[in-house]
């Protein structure tokens, strides 16, 4: 897309053309690729900040390397952004989270520049170890690049990558980007020269030489002379965690300093090692976009937005959003029970905890990208007495999937899972929708599984998870403002295992189990308007089921339909399996079952992705008419 404004970036078809450029180009190219993805972002919303911040870093990589024969893994991929422009996307970039658009994230169908995939963090070292070690078992000599983040740093599973790295011995560059806290703040010129002289051949040739001096010491000569090259390096850069684990480290150095850049990527990558090289580059979030820079979140995820101004476009809620509902009854259960604790995975804001943490700051524990670690810690604390709400996305806790089971369930501790994002999430897609966990959490013994039908219940639903004292619960609700019911206070804990009926018929029963209780009612007014009157209720419980409503709704309907916004083997499961084991499904029963298709949806707008996905009033009337004998066939959904 040709601009007078970028006048080099309409130059650059793929990351070959940025090869053939100047130094002094490449900051060019840099300054017109920021403005490109701003005004690309403003018209499209997205993750900005992380973006702006790794331009000149995305612009020296592929200069420096050869993609994508040289691989190059981008953590989570909130700064992808500007990776797309440059690797032939750009005549696309404003389709970004769009329907039928871009990825926000990197995407493997996308384009052989995106040779992973991702969207959870701390995932690209471990890739990047498997294609190093693919490479290596072909007998090729390609290059190998993870970037990842400090935040992504936090989680385990990095760690587990880099010792794994390090004892593997093979060739391996990790980019660590540094653009919130400093593991040892750059000093300008002469750190930037001390990074170039340790990633140079010639200072690597005398480290050698001195090992080797070394080993030909007597052992307490060469002991000390060994502690002593060390300690040295330590000293200098900072680097002795990471020696520890394996690797050469080498930094740290400014990550918007062309001049520091390009010269250490071209001594790392033309480094012939054995083990693998991490350097550290620190940059700023959001770097050159004034409103970024001084934002709390460094316009870590935005809406549209005026590029002038910074002033994002605000759609004005009708309803209260579910996860400030969820933080106000939060807060009204830490008044009133003490040992109320919450924890989140670095999500404080995302989770609605940031009221409960600024209200309750000793009670309140952002573990970091560590849910692994979070569930267990939750554990820990409900086994001497507390009650933790454990507040995670649906599609986040997925990675803690054991510790729920062996740390929670198993010892029946009285852990409380808020799963917001719960179904179709819109933009961020199948990596981000909370599509399995009514199916991951009910297989579990012990648990009790909730979900909102809308704001009243979640308020109740928090209400009677802070009163479960003999094992774990979980209640789920979805992104976005609620329904607009009135929320009677103070909340009043539900009955476990009990469900409603909000409306009575005779003909067809609709039971839905969470949030798409609105559009059942809907179906259930047009299904009565066609002459089959409807019954709607809401199950409420997954686990333990209402078995008495369930049974009852089969029994005095013609056809039952349940309805979830989840996957296969979910609380349709539940239900069917009840109905055989009171031997109803042998006396005929007709029921039918409304679920998320058993495929990944791709991002859209969300509800556009529930009409895909056949969940919507309309489609529960056909569902209906097809069990009645009323309609030939229920078209099937229609999915990009």
């Amino acid at each position: 897309m040709p601009n007078s404004m970028t006048p080099l970036l309409d130059t650059i078809h793929n990351p070959a053309d940025t090869r053939t450029l100047s130094e002094d180009q490449l900051r060019q190219l840099a300054d017109e690729l920021r403005a490109e993805t701003i005004d690309a972002v403003a018209q499209t919303g997205g993750h900005l900040g992380a973006g702006l911040g790794v331009v000149e870093l995305t612009v020296a990589l592929h200069h420096v390397f050869d993609t994508p024969d040289d691989i190059l893994i981008w953590d989570v991929g909130h700064q992808a952004y500007p990776h797309k422009i440059l690797t032939g996307r750009r005549d696309r970039i404003r389709t970004l989270r769009q329907g039928g658009g871009l990825s926000g994230f990197t995407k493997r169908s996308e384009s052989n520049y995106d040779p992973f995939g991702a969207a959870h963090s701390s995932t690209s070292i471990s890739a990047a170890l498997g294609f190093a070690v693919a490479r290596d078992l072909d007998g090729r000599d390609n290059n190998v690049v993870a970037v990842i983040g400090d935040g992504a740093m936090s989680a385990g599973m990095a760690y587990e990558a880099m010792n794994n790295a390090g004892s593997l011995n093979t060739r391996l560059i990790v980019i660590l980007n540094d653009n919130d806290m400093s593991i040892a703040p750059p000093v300008g010129a002469m750190s930037a020269y001390l990074s170039r002289l340790l990633s140079s051949r010639p200072y690597r040739g005398l480290r050698h030489f001195a090992k080797q001096l070394a080993q030909k010491m007597p052992e307490p000569l060469e002991r000390t002379a060994r502690r002593a090259e060390e300690y040295a390096r330590g000293m200098i850069t900072g680097g002795t965690l990471f020696e520890e684990l394996g690797f050469f480290y080498v930094g740290p150095i400014d990550g918007h300093n062309l001049d520091h850049l390009l010269p250490i990527l071209k001594n790392v990558k033309e480094a012939r090692r054995t083990n693998p090289i991490l350097v550290h580059v620190v940059t700023q979030k959001g770097k050159g976009y004034p409103p970024a820079e001084e934002s709390v979140d460094k316009y870590h995820g935005v809406s549209r937005f005026d590029v002038v101004t910074g002033t994002q476009a605000k759609s004005k809620p009708n309803a209260p959003n579910y996860t400030n509902v969820f933080s106000d009854q939060l807060v009204r259960e830490g008044e009133r029970d003490e040992k109320i604790v919450a924890i989140t995975a670095a999500m404080p804001s995302g989770t609605g905890l940031a009221d409960f943490q600024k209200k309750f700051p000793d009670r309140c524990f952002d573990v970091g990208i560590a849910e692994q670690h979070g569930v267990t810690f939750a554990a820990g604390l409900a086994a001497d007495g507390y009650r933790p709400f454990a507040a995670i996305y649906s599609t986040f806790l997925q990675r803690a999937y054991d510790q729920v089971v062996h740390d929670v369930a198993i010892q029946k501790l009285p852990v409380r899972f808020a799963i917001d994002r719960a179904g179709l999430v819109g933009a961020d897609g199948s990596t981000h929708a909370g599509s399995f966990d009514i199916t991951y959490l009910a297989t579990l013994p012990n648990f009790v599984v909730m979900a909102a039908a809308d704001e009243a219940e979640l308020t109740r639903m928090v209400a009677t998870a802070a009163r479960i004292d003999d094992g774990p619960s979980a209640f789920r609700y979805p992104r976005g403002e609620g329904e607009g019911v009135d929320i009677s206070l103070p909340a009043v804990p539900l009955e476990i295992g009990k469900g409603r009926v909000l409306r009575e018929g005779n003909i067809v029963a609709i039971l839905s189990f969470g949030s798409r209780l609105g559009e059942s009612i809907k179906a259930a007014e047009e299904l009565t308007a066609k002459g089959f009157s409807t019954t709607v209720a809401d199950a409420r419980f997954c686990k333990p089921l209402d078995v008495d409503l369930v049974c009852n709704l089969a029994r005095d309907h013609d056809v039952l339909l349940t309805i979830e916004e989840g996957s296969i083997g979910g609380f349709a499961a539940h239900v069917l399996q009840c109905l055989e084991r009171q031997e109803l499904l042998q006396d005929g029963a007709k029921v039918r079952t409304m679920m998320l298709p058993d495929l990944f949806i791709d991002h859209d707008a969300p509800k556009k992705m529930h009409a895909a996905a056949g969940l919507n009033a309309p489609d529960i009337v056909a569902t209906a008419l097809s069990a009645l004998g009323r309609a030939e066939t229920v078209e099937e959904p229609k999915l990009a």
